[in-house]
Formats: C-alpha cells, structure tokens, sequence
C-alpha cells in the first residue's frame, strides 16, 4: 500500500466458525488467523480497517450439540459463544467485533432481505415431502434421521450421508429409519411447503461478474465456475426448514402466509450476519445507522471500502454464488466482495483433523501448551494456500526452534545483554555507520518493500519468508561485524554496531506485529518505546532510539522445544479428545 493510501478503508470478513464446539488449528488458519494478519498490517500502514467475525449459530448441528450438551439451544449458543470469544481473544485474533449470527439485527436484516428477494421475482414456493415424526410432532430434517445404509449395512447411518461408506443419501433409502431424538419408527413422508432462491436466474450475472475478478486466487475462481456450470450447473436452493431455532420466517417485517414456524435456513443467514455483525458493533457503541452502512452500502460511501473474504475452500460456493445471489437479487446498493482468499486443508499427522474423532491439536489445548505466538507463526508460515499442508510435531518443532528461538529471540537477547555488560542499559553513542551499516540498510529497504507487497497481496507464506529474511539479515550482520570482538580494538565502532542493532530490534518490532503480536509488545516493553512508526525509511527508522534511550533486557521471547515436549505432545494428541 502506498503511504498516501491512509485514508483507505478495508473491510475484512472471516467464515463464521460454527457453534458447536471448539475449533482445531485447520479451522484457524484457513480463516481467521490470515485475516487477523491482514487486518493488523494495514491497520500498522495507516488504512481504517473494520475486521468482522461472528459464530454461526442457526440449524441442526447447534440443536444436536445443544440436546447432547442438556441444555436448551440458546442457551447452549450464548456460552459457547463465549468460549469462542474468550479463546479467539486469546489468539489474538483482533476483531473489532465478534458478533452472533442469532443476533436480532440478523434477524431483521435477513427477514428484509428475504422481503427484497420475493418483491424482486427470486423467491419461488415448493411443495417437496419430507419425513415427519409423529412421536416428536415435527418435520425431521434429514441429519435427525437415522437408519441402516442399503449400501454397507452401516445401523448408524444419516439420512443425509453414511459416515461409514461416505454415500450421500435421502432419508427415504434408509433401512428401518428412526427419528434421532427420540428414536421412534412412526415416521411418515408428509407434503410441506418451502422457499428457494431462484439462483438460476442470476446465472449469467454471477457468471460475468466471477469472470470478471481476474486477480482471484485460482482456487477460488475455479470452485465458483465448476458450481455455475458442472452437471444440471447453479440450482435453485431452499433457504427456510421445519425447524424451531432459526430466524423466524418473515416477509421484511410481514408475516409469509404459508411460512408460520418455519425458519430460514443457516446458510441463507449466516453470511447476512458480516453485514448485521457490522450493525452489531454500531449498535453497541451507540453509533447511528450511517456508521455501519458507509462500510456495507454504496449509496452510503462503502463504494471507496475493499471488501476481502478469508475462507476455507468448502465455503467458497457460499461466498461466490448464494450470498452474492442474496445481495444482487436484492436490488439494492450493497457492497459485493472484491476479493475472496480461499485455503485449502491443513492435515495433522498424516491425517485429516476431526472433531468428531478429537484427532489433532483444538484451539484452547493449543494455548494449554505454548503461547499463541508458537502457533501464530508455525501456521501462517506454513498456511495451505496453494496446496494441502500439513502439521508434523516434528516441523513444529523445528520451525520455533529455528525461526523463532535461534533467528529472532537469539539477536534480541545477544544485543540487550551485550549491550548492558559493556557499555549501559541504554542507546551508546560514538563511532559512525560505514560500507557494512550502509550495505545493511540498503538489503533490509529491498527486503521491506517485499515483505510490504507480499502482505499487500496477502501471499501470507512469502510474507513469513521474507519476515524471516529481514530477521536473518540482522544475524548476518552481527555475525559478520561482531561487536564483541570490535569492542576489544575500537569501543566507538562497537557502539555504532549496537547502537543500529538496537534499534533493528524495535523495527523487527513493528514489522513482526501482524504475525507474532505478543511478542512485538515484549520486544517494544524491553526496548522502552511505544513507537510503532512504519519503517518507511529505513535509515531514519534505524535512528528513532537516540543515543541515551534506556532500555531493559527482554525476557527470552521463545524458548526451545525439547524432544522430550515433542513427543509427549504427539502422544497426547493422537487421538482421543477429553
């Protein structure tokens, strides 16, 4: 981003984490944690950055986490909600607001927006037939039935999927069915009434318009076209359910003849929720309308806003098709998104991650062992952007001991202590820069402007390289000019070495902020200052501590992994969740 850019104003989304319980690593860094990263790096370049994420509350699985958990559904939602809240925060994942996809504004918006769709011809009613337990007296969706797989013979089958076999299936192939709340076998198939998006006919308007995104990642263009033009191509799709726990079925703020005790379903609801969390954090800060809308409505300034979407590649249908469906069929000026960032899968171990089967390392077991910062770098220098990564104790281990322990946290401690045995815990003065200081500045300049365009692009694994350069860069240096042997011929040169090094230490501060933040904090405590100025001109950067400044010696930022932490850690986390 150029420096007269400050005044550009960013809007980032992150896919709302489902409710039902604690999420893994593979759900942090396909998501939030990139986004955290992009958000806190143009905050440090001066833009207006407002950074959403909300938990996705609605649907079948909240009800089933709900009932497993005994406890009723909203309530389930608001502490769960909490716990997400708390271990993000933890994380230091820098939302300005983290919202709650059952949130009344939600509601609202997503009944307006439904109001806007059927005046606007993209509404069409459907009698389809659904099964019904008489014993539960309520339509069951196709996950609360369950049976015996006419394919493997699997008795624990969905109606939806065998988990055993993977086949998709309908309730209605089921082998003796059985409704999965109360067990009962008194089902039958009953005509019910639904509302579908008529997807169909904004076909060629999602198709130009995906076409014309030309800098899209490839993985997020090709899933989007693959969806508008495999097979029968982009179908119409149901937005309400038979269900109890949803936002009530509306016509704006009329009631849908035909609709009562039906809610939309979670997917037409859960993206609303980045324009309703908006309003959220509006309302909570006693903001008028106009404070949230200029970020989400182009009649009201959000046409100088870039919109950017972080997601793992499983939501990308939802973000290219149905909710921009939802936004165009609308016919009113909202903001569409300018760019979506879509990951692939972070694999643990030589598997896949599972909550189900507790298999892999989850967010608050994560910060149980080491401090987010472990976490934050691993993950983002490793993130699976153009492929599959995946997570290996042993690469763990080895990425910290190196980048973090050996590069980083080896030059903080060597340059504090250095300088407080030898001369004082504070800036030294004397001798002048020479060809080596010169040459230095110069490679970190062509290094920060490319760590600078790779953040810009969001290449988030070239930006961890090319952080973790700029940080080697200074190791060379000491390594090469070593103060402590000049220190014996010449103090005054070796003032001027560790006068520079010092003060790399607070631009390796700021320039690290975005991916390691509690350390940057440390790293700026020790070095007693609390400016965050951007290095945009390095040899004045590297001159923002004068001579005198006091300072203190850090603590060590990152301590090693053992072998013996490693393979205790493999161990515990092979497997079984408590």
């Amino acid at each position: 981003m150029a420096k007269d850019d400050h005044m550009t104003r960013i809007l980032i989304t992150s896919a709302i984490p489902y409710i039902n319980g604690i999420k893994h690593l593979g759900n942090l860094v396909g998501s939030q944690l990139p986004a955290d990263l992009y958000a806190r790096y143009n905050r440090a370049r001066g833009a207006e950055v407002m950074f959403i994420c909300a938990t996705d509350e609605h649907g079948t699985p909240a009800e089933l986490a709900a009932s497993k958990a005994g406890k009723p559904v909203d309530e389930f939602c608001a502490e769960m909600h909490g716990v997400q809240a708390d271990i993000a925060n933890r994380f230091g994942l820098s939302f300005d607001h983290f919202g709650r996809s059952s949130s009344a504004q939600n509601q609202k918006l997503t009944q307006h927006f439904a109001g806007r769709l059927k005046s606007e011809g993209f509404i069409e009613e459907v009698s389809e037939k659904q099964v019904y337990s008489n014993a539960d007296g309520r339509f069951l969706p196709d996950r609360y039935i369950e049976g015996t797989c006419p394919n493997c013979g699997y008795d624990s089958a969905r109606g939806d999927q065998c988990e055993n076999c993977t086949k998709q299936l309908d309730p209605t192939d089921l082998i003796d069915p059985r409704s999965a709340i109360s067990g009962s076998t008194d089902l039958e198939v009953r005509e019910t009434k639904h509302l579908y998006l008529r997807q169909s006919k904004l076909k060629d308007k999602l198709d130009a318009w995906i076409t014309s995104k030309g800098d899209w990642p490839i993985l997020t263009t090709s899933i989007a076209k693959k969806w508008l033009h495999d097979g029968d191509g982009l179908r119409d799709r149901g937005i309400t359910r038979d269900l109890n726990w949803g936002v009530p079925v509306k016509d704006g703020d009329n009631d849908w003849p035909g609709m009562e005790g039906k809610v939309f379903y979670v997917w037409f609801d859960a993206p609303i929720e980045y324009i309703a969390a908006t309003k959220e954090w509006a309302d909570a800060r006693g903001l008028d309308d106009d404070a949230w809308e200029s970020w989400w409505r182009t009649d009201k300034g959000a046409d100088d806003v870039k919109y950017v979407q972080f997601m793992g590649k499983d939501n990308v249908p939802f973000h290219t098709l149905s909710f921009p469906a939802t936004i165009m069929g609308s016919g009113e000026p909202w903001k569409l998104v300018d760019y979506i960032k879509s990951f692939n899968y972070l694999n643990y171990d030589g598997g896949q991650f599972s909550t189900s089967k507790g298999r892999g390392v989850f967010m608050d077991q994560a910060l149980d062992i080491l401090p987010a910062d472990y976490w934050r770098w691993w993950l983002l220098s490793h993130a699976p952007e153009t492929s599959d990564s995946e997570f290996t104790w042993e690469n763990f281990q080895s990425s910290v001991n190196k980048d973090l322990a050996d590069v980083l946290g080896n030059f903080v401690s060597r340059v504090t202590k250095f300088c407080n045995s030898k001369f004082s815990p504070a800036v030294p003065d004397g001798g002048t820069y020479g060809e080596r200081e010169t040459a230095l500045i110069s490679d970190l300049t062509t290094k920060i402007r490319a760590y600078e365009g790779h953040m810009a692009a969001m290449d988030v694994r070239k930006s961890a390289a090319e952080l973790r350069a700029i940080w080697t860069a200074g190791n060379e240096y000491l390594q090469e000019v070593a103060p402590w042997s000049t220190f014996k011929t010449d103090p005054e040169q070796a003032a001027a070495q560790i006068r520079l090094a010092l003060n790399l230490i607070r631009v390796y501060a700021v320039l690290s902020a975005p991916f390691i933040p509690t350390a940057s904090a440390q790293m700026l405590a020790g070095m007693n200052t609390l400016n965050m100025d951007w290095p945009d001109d390095v040899e004045a950067a590297l001159g923002k501590l004068p001579v005198g400044h006091e300072f203190t010696v850090p603590e060590v930022l990152f301590a090693k992994i053992t072998d013996d932490q490693r393979e205790e850690w493999a161990e515990k986390f092979s497997g079984t969740r408590d």
